[in-house]
């Protein structure tokens, strides 16, 4: 069928004006490589996204039997002196890391905590809030000292971030009580008061945690950068209460950092702009910004439950059609995202999945690729060709444009993301390049997993860029 010639959205790039450096630290993943090169792994696959750095956090989750990253595995008898170098086991987490340094070229962003632990509303070990704060302070400065300075046999790795904890503002898996999270009561009214007054001394125990462990870090390793705490989300009252205490004990976080998840840009720009307004009200105006875990989910589509639901049904409306999980829609959202982090007030992003196969990886149980990978690989490849920002705009508001040139601006390049624009065809005028001049698109949509097709720009300048349907796409155009 031909496609229609109705113009629906628009585009300009201007190759001729410079807008700041790509920075490639925004394209960022949650995974790196196991420790078992298992037959789904593929390394060339983990390289070919293009990521700049790996958190660490969930790892142990991804490593079955494995002692790797979190703190109790690394230090797994709490009684003993976490000043003796004999008593903590790096060696699992040593190997993994070292995997990722050099077999993926990853930067490594170490989570110091626990990873998610879904063991039910009131039993809970490795997710319970720790009963000394100072003794796990230490443990964490083992780490660093072990990571950084050759301490415990270990490197001289020169890690620069470190994050304390990970979302403490979880419901009964990650900052826990020894009975709990949820409210207990004899009426609907004593739950809910009962669990207001839980969430709040979580809270307060929390930041009490973090203080402490921020000064114990920052006294002895002020060449790295400190913060945390991966939050669900932008949560503006606890962070509130966070940075305050920050501010009376005398002591800056290096970073703050927090989670998306949702199928809406405006919610995740949104939510930057009021991270930095928050750090920049509390003095800390050199604080930066980091969203550590991001992905689309469409909650109108499908549920978390509905994710490894045993019904057919719901797993149907979860992974089938554009809108899926991990879909056209899935990774036209996350290519909008990455092309709009460049130009805003956050530092760093990385993207929750990766893991290799899952509901958070790049390819199901049968290694077939998800849409999700093309799209992070053609942002990888957009990333690594064109380290120089140029301007561009778009006329939509479910059109995204990035454009970019070499440092010798003899190789130029764009990607244009339509998100759920419903255009049928956008037209870019491109402004620094020849007119009729031949360029390379890559075609990413519904049907197509990266095709390379052949296109001139037109003597007016213009570029016409033609869909075959109205579900969303992204082409990543060459000259």
């Amino acid at each position: 069928m031909l496609c229609s010639t109705i113009l629906l959205a628009a585009a300009a790039v201007n190759f001729n004006v410079d807008a700041g450096k790509i920075r490639p630290e925004l394209h960022s993943s949650g995974f790196g490589p196991q420790i078992c090169s298992c037959p789904q792994e593929n390394i060339d696959d983990i390289r070919s996204m293009g990521f700049k750095a790996s958190r660490t956090h969930d790892w142990a989750i991804i490593n079955p039997n494995e002692r790797v990253c979190d703190y109790f595995h690394m230090f797994p008898l709490m009684h003993l002196d976490a000043k003796d170098p004999s008593n903590y086991v790096f060696a699992p987490t040593d190997y993994l890391l070292k995997r990722t340094r050099e077999e993926t070229g990853h930067d490594i962003f170490f989570r110091l905590g626990t990873s998610i632990e879904h063991s039910g509303p009131k039993v809970h070990f490795n997710s319970l809030i720790p009963e000394d704060f100072d003794k796990v302070a230490e443990i964490f400065a083992g780490t660093i000292r072990h990571y950084n300075r050759g301490w415990a046999n270990g490197h001289r790795w020169g890690i620069k971030y470190w994050e304390i904890w990970n979302e403490p503002d979880g419901f009964n898996n990650m900052w826990c009580l020894p009975d709990g999270d949820g409210g207990v009561g004899d009426t609907d009214a004593a739950r809910k008061a009962d669990r207001k007054a839980r969430d709040l001394k979580r809270r307060a125990l929390f930041v009490k945690f973090f203080v402490t462990c921020l000064k114990r870090l920052k006294s002895e390793f002020p060449d790295v950068k400190v913060g945390g705490p991966a939050m669900c989300s932008m949560y503006v009252d606890y962070f509130k209460d966070m940075l305050a205490a920050c501010k009376e004990a005398g002591i800056a976080p290096d970073f703050i950092s927090w989670h998306h998840y949702s199928n809406s840009p405006d919610q995740i720009m949104n939510a930057i702009d009021t991270g930095r307004r928050l750090c920049d009200g509390f003095g800390f105006t050199n604080c930066e910004l980091i969203i550590n875990e991001w992905h689309y989910f469409d909650y109108a589509q499908y549920s978390w439950g509905d994710l490894r639901s045993p019904k057919p049904e719901l797993m149907k409306k979860a992974w089938s059609g554009p809108t899926a999980h991990n879909g056209i829609d899935s990774s036209c959202f996350n290519l909008t995202m990455l092309s709009k982090f460049q130009t805003s007030k956050l530092d760093q992003a990385y993207y929750y999945g990766c893991r290799n196969i899952g509901s958070w990886g790049y390819m199901d149980d049968k290694k077939q690729k998800y849409k999700v990978y093309y799209g992070l690989k053609m942002f990888g490849d957009f990333v690594k060709s064109f380290p120089v920002m140029c301007e561009s705009s778009s006329g939509d508001k479910g059109v995204t444009v990035i454009a970019g040139r070499s440092a010798d601006g003899a190789r130029k390049g764009f990607i244009v993301t339509d998100y759920r624009s419903r255009a049928q065809e956008i037209s870019v005028e491109v402004k620094g390049a020849q007119p009729g001049a031949e360029a390379k698109v890559i075609v990413h949509d519904y049907e197509n997993d990266l095709a390379e097709k052949s296109i001139r720009i037109g003597e007016d300048g213009r570029l016409t860029l033609k869909k075959c349907d109205t579900n969303s796409a992204a082409f990543f155009v060459t000259l």
